[in-house]
């Protein structure tokens, strides 16, 4: 049988088919998300756009756009890509043709590390939907300020988001070493708020 497991700069071992919540730490996250590149890369700049980078912006427009929602919440957004550390992240037509095996391996990671910072396995299908639009202003952002679209080809793929949502909000892109002690830092300052 193949190995299914990838061992981790922390020393751990994570099994990728039954991960476990014990296997998994927030500096491996950390280090594999800001070494993952959003976009195929195809994105403006001296350093790429990545996963750890798109997660903390999902994650404060989430809160921009549910100011009231719980800390345990905001944490789920900064977490919403956390597998992609371990399975990279890919574009939606690539997702599309890669089929439902990808789709069960991400909800596996995801429910492990939930339980490893203390969220609910699946989280509910509102919050969910409600990280899902913070998501998608995030990739109206992406698309405009570094990707290369226009204002009316991100419109209409991702939808118009409001202004006050994005209102001084821009994309800088930050060396890997930057973006993984940030990650790190906010991870810390929302657990620490459970």
């Amino acid at each position: 049988m193949a190995r299914a497991w990838q061992r981790m700069l922390s020393g751990r071992r994570l099994d990728l088919l039954d991960p476990t919540p014990v296997d998994i730490e927030i500096e491996d996250i950390a280090h594999g998300l800001a070494f993952v590149a959003r976009w195929n890369g195809q994105t403006l700049g001296d350093y790429a756009y990545s996963v750890a980078e798109h997660s903390l912006l999902v994650e404060e427009l989430y809160a921009r756009m549910n100011p009231k929602a719980p800390t345990k919440w905001r944490l789920a957004a900064l977490l919403h890509d956390a597998p992609e550390y371990v399975i990279g992240d890919m574009i939606s037509p690539v997702k599309a043709a890669v089929g439902p095996g990808y789709g069960a391996l991400d909800e596996r990671l995801t429910a492990a590390i939930h339980i490893r910072f203390g969220l609910p396995a699946v989280i509910p299908k509102t919050v969910k939907a409600q990280i899902k639009r913070a998501d998608k202003v995030s990739a109206f952002m992406e698309a405009v300020q570094i990707a290369g679209f226009t204002e009316a080809e991100a419109a209409k793929l991702f939808g118009q988001p409001k202004p006050e949502i994005i209102d001084g909000l821009t994309i800088d892109l930050r060396p890997p070493v930057q973006v993984r002690r940030a990650f790190t830092e906010r991870h810390d300052t929302l657990m620490r708020s459970l």
